[in-house]
């Protein structure tokens, strides 16, 4: 599970964590989401929503530094490349009220989630290194099937040879011995 923090830029604000299934990555975020998001987050932070034209920047939960000595909610970085921006014109309040009225409040035992999540992907390492293993071993007895398949059409007594007892001097008469 990846966790995206979505916040407003050099200013103080809500945070708003996006959630994602393995595999995703922020490529996959839908834009709508993004906006929505940026929304969120402007419309929650006391300058920021008095403000246009701002910056949102979201990253990575496991971007996230803290620091000792920083204020309360205040972090930054370990790779800023891993930081993305999306620019808010202005409040849209029609997108913040949708979203207010959909407002469902949790507080999810994380510890026993990241434990459950912990195991699915371990049985499914598990399922991937069988899948793997199980591969490998088709592959050999085909190998194997084909060598075998090979040494019996081998038969010695069939075999003929194109070395001469003597040598030809003319080379007429081996082209002629050829034909």
């Amino acid at each position: 599970m990846v966790l995206y923090l979505f916040h407003v830029d050099k200013l103080s604000s809500a945070h708003v964590y996006v959630r994602l299934e393995p595999g995703q990555t922020w490529l996959d975020i839908p834009q709508a989401v993004v906006e929505d998001c940026a929304q969120l987050v402007k419309a929650n932070s006391i300058e920021g929503n008095k403000k246009n034209g701002i910056t949102v920047i979201y990253t990575p939960w496991d971007n996230l530094k803290k620091t000792p000595g920083m204020e309360t909610g205040q972090v930054t970085f370990h790779n800023n490349k891993k930081v993305k921006r999306v620019f808010v014109e202005k409040r849209i309040n029609e997108v913040v009220n949708r979203l207010n009225k959909t407002k469902v409040e949790k507080f999810p035992d994380l510890r026993l989630e990241r434990i459950q999540r912990e195991k699915i992907d371990r049985k499914n390492a598990r399922l991937d290194e069988f899948a793997e293993k199980e591969k490998a071993r088709l592959l050999s007895e085909e190998k194997r099937r084909a060598e075998k398949e090979i040494n019996d059409m081998f038969d010695p007594t069939q075999m003929k040879s194109n070395w001469r007892e003597t040598e030809v001097e003319d080379i007429n008469e081996a082209e002629e011995d050829f034909m």
